[in-house]
């Protein structure tokens, strides 16, 4: 019987360095950098937590409104999620100020 690579992580705490540890994580070639750093945060963080990456990614000048291959920016991507819609407010925020 295989062991699984990774357990998942349950109420892993998210300090101001993992979350900006975020912007370095490595993007997979064909992939826009800035979309695929947005999305990842957006599938693995808390609310709070994403919140406060934008402000990072934001004072970092990458593009809020990044567009995957299909011409997709996540706020397109969440705003049709049951729970994305405080993402997407997150989002939209970030995008105005």
């Amino acid at each position: 019987m295989q062991k699984k690579d990774k357990e998942k992580v349950l109420d892993e705490v998210w300090t101001t360095e993992r979350v900006q540890e975020f912007l370095d994580l490595h993007v997979p070639a064909g992939e826009n950098p800035d979309f695929y750093l947005l999305h990842m945060a957006y599938k693995n963080m808390r609310l709070e937590n994403f919140e406060e990456f934008l402000g990072f990614f934001k004072l970092a000048g990458k593009d809020l409104n990044a567009q995957d291959n299909q011409g997709r920016t996540l706020l397109d991507l969440i705003q049709s999620h049951k729970k994305g819609q405080g993402y997407a407010s997150a989002l939209e925020s970030a995008i105005k100020n």
